[in-house]
C-alpha cells in the first residue's frame, strides 16, 4: 500500500520515517530556544556587572561609584567571611590569627582598588578562611600541631626569680618585664610573683603568691 503524495508515491515505512524526522526536528527547534534564553540571561548580568564593577578595566579608569560597589560588595563578603572564622581570629590572640587578619585585609583592599581581579580575589579571601578553620580544628585535636602553628608559653618569673634566658630569647627585657608587673599585677616587688609567662598572644600573664 502506497500514499501518493503529489506526484510521489511514499510507503508507510518511507511516511513514518520522515514523521519522526520532523518530531525530532521541532523538539531540537524548541530545545535550542531554552539554552539560548539562559545565555542572554548570563550576557545582560555580565554587562551589567562589568558596567557596575568596572570589570576588565585598568585601575586608574574606574570609576567612584564604580569603586564604592566594589566596596559595598568586599564589606559584605568579609562580613560573612568573619562569621566563618573562628571568634578568637578577631581577637588575634596569636600569630597564627593575626597573619590571617593582615592578608585578608591585603587581598581584599586589591578588590576595592582593582589592582587584582575582583571575583577571584574574593574567592581567594574564603579560601583563606577555611584553610584557617581547618588547620584550627587540627589544633584543637594535635597538641603538637597546636604548638607548631600557635607557638607556647614560655616562662619569664619562677617563684621570684628571673628566667633570664627566656627573656633573652623573647626580647623581653626586665624593664618591659617591670612594666606589666604594675599594670598587671598591680606590684613592683618581683618576690610577691609566684610565675610569670609569656603568653602566646604576647601577653604577660602573672601569677602571686598566695595566689593574690
Amino acid at each position: 500500500m502506497f500514499l501518493l503524495i503529489g506526484d510521489r508515491a511514499l510507503s508507510p515505512a518511507a511516511l513514518s520515517s520522515a514523521f519522526a524526522r520532523t518530531c525530532f526536528a521541532l523538539k531540537s527547534t524548541r530545545a535550542s530556544k531554552f539554552p539560548s534564553a539562559i545565555e542572554c540571561y548570563m550576557n545582560t548580568l555580565s554587562q551589567f556587572l562589568e558596567a557596575l564593577l568596572g570589570l576588565g578595566v585598568e585601575t586608574k579608569d574606574l570609576t567612584f561609584m564604580q569603586c564604592s560597589a566594589r566596596g559595598v560588595i568586599v564589606f559584605a563578603a568579609t562580613l560573612v567571611m568573619v562569621r566563618l572564622s573562628s571568634k578568637r581570629s578577631l581577637s588575634e590572640k596569636t600569630a597564627f590569627d593575626a597573619v590571617l587578619i593582615v592578608i585578608i585585609a591585603s587581598v581584599l583592599a586589591r578588590a576595592i582598588n582593582g589592582s587584582a581581579p575582583f571575583f577571584p580575589t574574593l574567592g581567594t579571601g574564603f579560601v583563606l578562611v577555611i584553610l584557617h578553620r581547618l588547620l584550627g580544628v587540627a589544633a584543637y585535636y594535635s597538641h603538637g600541631f597546636g604548638i607548631l602553628i600557635k607557638g607556647k608559653a614560655v616562662v619569664l618569673v619562677q617563684n621570684g626569680k628571673l628566667q633570664h634566658e627566656n627573656m633573652r630569647l623573647n626580647q623581653i627585657s626586665e624593664h618591659d618585664l617591670e612594666e606589666d608587673m604594675r599594670l598587671d599585677a598591680k606590684t613592683e616587688d618581683l618576690s610577691k610573683i609566684k610565675v610569670a609567662r609569656a603568653e602566646r598572644s604576647g601577653d604577660i600573664s602573672f601569677i602571686k603568691v598566695g595566689g593574690e
